[in-house]
């Protein structure tokens, strides 16, 4: 009798360690996905860029200094490969972003460029589907790194080696919408 409520016991334990051992496995694939759409989401921005910048010189040659910036900011931004330094870099590049727009203010004739209409409305979808991707990995993030710290999985988490995950984090100028309407 003893024997069988100790093997019950067992089987409990062992389950609950197993599922414990599942969701970290999970919450961890999760955020290496809410990553990966953070990471496609910034390389359609990347690849808008380019675009934008050569329609933008077109009308504004003498704004060499702008274009420099994001272009080594892009580049930049294209080389980072931690959360953390995708952010630092992501940020540089929307204020460069930023000061962009603000020279094609003084161009009336590109701001009624089709051209130019079409880049900043796919740039704005671009800046919207980051931030709900920026939102989710954050979420999932959040729970991993909870799950990790709490009793009992914390002590789990650590026999398996599992980390904690960075937040994609903001600054207080990239809070700022980048201006993308005329």
């Amino acid at each position: 009798m003893f024997g069988i409520i100790f093997l019950i016991i067992l089987i409990v334990i062992a389950v609950a360690l197993v599922g414990s051992y599942n969701s970290l496995v999970q919450l961890r694939v999760r955020c290496d996905s809410a990553w990966s759409d953070i990471d496609v989401q910034l390389k359609r921005r990347h690849d808008l860029i380019p675009n934008l910048v050569e329609t933008v010189k077109g009308y504004a040659t003498h704004e060499k200094g702008t274009f420099e910036n994001i272009a080594k900011f892009r580049s930049q931004a294209m080389q980072a490969t931690t959360p953390e330094g995708k952010a630092v870099a992501e940020n540089q590049l929307t204020g460069a972003l930023k000061s962009l727009f603000a020279v094609a203010e003084n161009y009336p004739e590109l701001k009624a460029s089709e051209q130019f209409t079409q880049l900043q409305e796919s740039l704005s979808q671009t800046e919207d589907a980051i931030q709900n991707s920026r939102r989710y990995y954050n979420a999932v993030v959040r729970d991993l790194n909870t799950k990790i710290q709490v009793f009992p999985t914390n002590i789990l988490a650590g026999m398996f080696n599992f980390t904690p995950c960075q937040f994609f984090e903001t600054t207080e100028a990239d809070r700022e919408p980048v201006a993308v309407k005329f």
